[in-house]
């Protein structure tokens, strides 16, 4: 017979509270507490009604709802390793901690006692908490799950504001690059470190943590940048096994070594990653983006290293020099300076499909209408 968990919900004196287990800590000489809270009880806890408030009577940003969708379904698709890191709330009430008995560490361990009237603000964690709303709705066994919550005591709108502003002032996102080397849920992330760690060209030549290249880098792509090509290379094929798709990839990013053999001459230290890239187009990640592009036209599950060979034999004519205003400028290159914007990634596609002889599609054709356009 399974065991029974203990409700947080408890009576005192005529009236319901809740009752968390606790560590209580001390910041800035004020009393936190870390409890766990079961996720059925987040969406009834933190109630979220201040979207109609203007931005000066908020304690955090408005809930931007297009991005609960995808958040919900990574816990529902994952809910065997989903990880969640912990909410930060402030309550308006009068809290009580209860310590166990016993000198030292043991005192800061305890139960949390807060009425049932208290509210709640969340000051870090709104869109996780929408999130496990919505999946819980179509997953309810969830619920008995738990998430980790660290409570403030409220002193006020112009506190939690500073908290919200505080909690926020140095985050920084991961960079692109290594959120790719760590990621092992995403297929097209796996692939392209695949094709990377075993290539020995492109061992050498990629940067895995960063995804923007100093001058000086020895370093010619970034781990970003070959994930953005390998990623467009294999867009519509998610159907293919793992094992092929990756081999596809691995043989298209041989070929295309064969047809640059600059690359080959950094990985052997006869010239500067710096240099190369100072001079040419080839190894930025607006070529390697427009290349997946291109080569997505002939992958099939036919395809191998003598198809890329043959199919990806034209791209040795360009000439991928910076220089070469004529072909490039308004496309990679915005006066002079390389343009990663998506019209710019299309406009890139389109020249090198007319190398390739492909066709343009509605979009594509559309775009080098209005460039020619605008060169007249």
């Amino acid at each position: 017979m399974a065991q029974r968990r203990p409700s947080p919900v408890a009576e005192r004196r005529g009236a319901f509270e809740y009752v968390f287990p606790a560590i209580r800590g001390v910041q800035a000489q004020r009393e936190f507490y870390v409890t766990m809270c079961p996720l059925r009880l987040i969406p009834r806890l933190f109630v979220f009604d201040e979207e109609e408030l203007l931005p000066e009577l908020r304690a955090q940003r408005t809930l931007n709802r297009a991005r609960v969708p995808d958040i919900a379904r990574y816990i529902l698709e994952n809910q065997d390793t989903y990880t969640f890191s912990a909410l930060t709330a402030s309550v308006d009430a009068d809290l009580r901690f209860e310590g166990f008995e016993g000198d030292g560490p043991l005192d800061r361990i305890g139960t949390l006692s807060i009425p049932m009237s208290a509210k709640f603000v969340i000051n870090d964690g709104q869109h996780r908490r929408a999130a496990i709303e919505e999946a819980l709705r179509e997953n309810p066994e969830l619920g008995d799950e738990s998430i980790a919550v660290v409570l403030f005591l409220d002193l006020g709108l112009s506190r939690c504001q500073q908290m919200f502003a505080d909690l926020n002032r140095y985050a920084i996102r991961p960079a692109p690059s290594l959120s790719v080397l760590y990621d092992q849920r995403d297929t097209r992330a796996c692939i392209a470190r695949q094709v990377v760690f075993e290539s020995r060209v492109l061992t050498d030549l990629v940067e895995t943590e960063k995804s923007n290249l100093s001058v000086r880098s020895r370093k010619l792509f970034t781990l970003s940048a070959v994930f953005t090509c390998t990623k467009a290379l294999l867009d519509g094929f998610d159907d293919l096994p793992y094992e092929k798709q990756a081999g596809i990839a691995q043989d298209f990013w041989t070929a295309l070594i064969d047809y640059f053999p600059d690359w080959k001459r950094v990985a052997q230290q006869e010239v500067t990653a710096g240099d190369i890239r100072r001079d040419f187009l080839h190894s930025h990640g607006i070529a390697l983006h427009a290349l997946g592009k291109v080569g997505n036209r002939y992958v099939s599950p036919t395809s191998s290293l003598q198809v890329w060979r043959k199919k990806l034999a034209p791209l040795r004519e360009v000439d991928w020099s910076r220089a070469n205003r004529a072909m490039w400028e308004g496309r990679a290159l915005v006066g002079g300076r390389i343009s990663k914007s998506s019209a710019n990634v299309l406009l890139t596609t389109n020249a090198l499909r007319g190398v390739l002889g492909q066709e343009l599609n509605e979009e594509e054709q559309l775009a080098e209408k209005a460039f020619m356009g605008e060169g007249q």
